[in-house]
């Protein structure tokens, strides 16, 4: 027999090194090296048809040079999840040939949101769900309970990436789920299904399955303590699109946000309820976070972010009080903590209002991340509120990126973003001057600003 060879792979960045040794030399971290057993290669795995198994990784085998002018332009099919939102995120909906990673943490509704997808796409298309966290009795409780459409859906209950293969092979679908990735295993690996080697492996086999035979391919990833995609980051750069489930147990509202798709828009975010029969999509997210108490209070503005291809209206809330401690907190959930602590001292600087003596914490409602700039202006006008004690008007929509010479900066998208507004009932807009409109919206007022000065006597 052949001699098994062995790799050592970090599993933060996935680089790969022929021996051990204590710090990964691309991301310079420590004692994040893992053995991997290379398997030796079994003709035609996973239907490549090659001699090494790992030919047509990428589809059809082509040995021809192509002028890229000469490329057909026609666009691939999609098939729609029969979720709006989720298609949304896909950036129009499932690509045959696609592999799909859905991570989030436990509890998120990974497992919720694939089952309502498959129960539904089997009404008209081949789809095989593939369980190996659960028995195919748990599965089927579930489905009762959400009152799912059950008949048509093909399912398994198997951990053997091998067995899938030849089950797959046999049952051409065109959906294949898999629940989970870090479950499956495969028997020449030597090594525990989670694992490394295990992870990455059985991805790349089921992958090049999905893409010899044509068929989309959804995986179930768990996630670490600090909310990434558990195993070799090497895996992401396998699948074709990365998303992630985010919502607490004890929150109602669920977020799906697209972190890589080579068929679409990345940072798109679909937004969907937990109900008692499973998840239903929101529609319009804008009125879901936009559900604000009658009476005016201090540290309250609505801002609009910019998620993807849309617009979202968003509450952030500041609170501010006399610290006790000789180092002020600084809490900011749904923002930056770092560039809070850059914006206080840019109020300071040139707005002239000191919060070195204060605990400073900001909240997005909703649960919602806010991940651009546009947030800052926002953000130092809701800090202001609260430091003063003064409502803002109710009507009052702020935007724009803060420099730190005080400068408002112009943010992309800003017409979509007065006009969003608008629609919602809002009468006035504080915008930097870059984003100011000719024409503002019937029933808008329009105010531009260039320095943070202005936008503070504006208020």
């Amino acid at each position: 027999m052949a001699k098994a060879k062995s790799a050592f792979v970090c599993t933060e960045c996935g680089a790969e090194y022929s021996k051990w040794q204590g710090q990964c030399g691309s991301c310079q971290e420590w004692n994040t090296l893992s053995e991997v057993r290379l398997s030796a290669a079994r003709p035609g795995a996973g239907g490549a048809g090659g001699p090494s198994g790992r030919s047509g990784y990428a589809g059809a085998l082509s040995r021809e040079v192509v002028d890229l002018a000469n490329v057909d332009l026609s666009e691939v099919p999609r098939l729609s999840s029969t979720f709006g939102e989720f298609d949304r995120v896909l950036g129009g909906g499932l690509v045959p040939g696609s592999a799909v990673l859905l991570g989030g943490n436990p509890g998120a509704g990974k497992s919720t949101l694939l089952l309502q997808t498959a129960c539904k796409l089997a009404q008209s298309r081949r789809v095989l769900y593939v369980t190996g966290e659960e028995s195919l009795s748990q599965v089927a409780m579930r489905a009762h309970r959400l009152q799912l459409p059950v008949q048509g859906l093909k399912m398994l209950a198997e951990t053997s990436v091998e067995t899938i293969l030849a089950v797959a092979e046999r049952e051409r679908p065109e959906i294949l789920v898999i629940d989970s990735i870090q479950t499956m295993h495969l028997e020449d690996i030597a090594s525990t299904p989670g694992g490394v080697a295990q992870v990455r492996e059985s991805a790349a086999a089921l992958t090049r399955f999905a893409k010899h035979s044509n068929t989309v391919l959804l995986l179930v990833g768990h996630v670490t303590k600090d909310g990434t995609l558990a195993g070799p980051k090497v895996l992401e750069h396998m699948i074709d699109a990365s998303l992630l489930l985010e919502g607490g147990a004890d929150s109602r509202f669920r977020t799906l946000r697209g972190q890589k798709n080579r068929f679409g828009a990345v940072n798109e975010l679909g937004v969907f309820a937990m109900l008692e029969h499973g998840l239903k999509e929101v529609k319009n997210p804008s009125a879901i976070f936009l559900s604000r108490t009658q009476e005016e209070a201090p540290g309250s503005l609505v801002m609009v972010v910019w998620e993807g291809t849309r617009p979202i209206l968003v509450e952030v809330q500041a609170l501010l009080d006399d610290s006790a401690l000789g180092n002020p907190r600084r809490v900011a959930v749904g923002l930056d903590p770092n560039r809070l602590a850059m914006l206080l001292a840019v109020l300071h600087r040139h707005g002239g209002l000191f919060t070195g003596d204060q605990d400073v914490f900001l909240n997005v409602v909703g649960g919602v991340k806010v991940l651009e700039t546009s947030a800052d202006l926002a953000v130092l006008l809701a800090v202001v509120s609260s430091l003063q004690s003064r409502p803002l008007p109710r009507e009052l929509v702020v935007f724009g990126e803060v420099g730190l010479s005080g400068e408002i900066r112009p943010v992309p998208s800003g017409q979509e973003r007065i006009v969003e507004a608008a629609k919602h009932g809002f009468t006035r807009a504080i915008v930097p001057r870059g984003n100011a409109p000719k024409t503002s919206p019937p029933g808008m007022e329009v105010v531009a600003v260039d320095k943070l000065a202005e936008a503070l006597e504006a208020l």
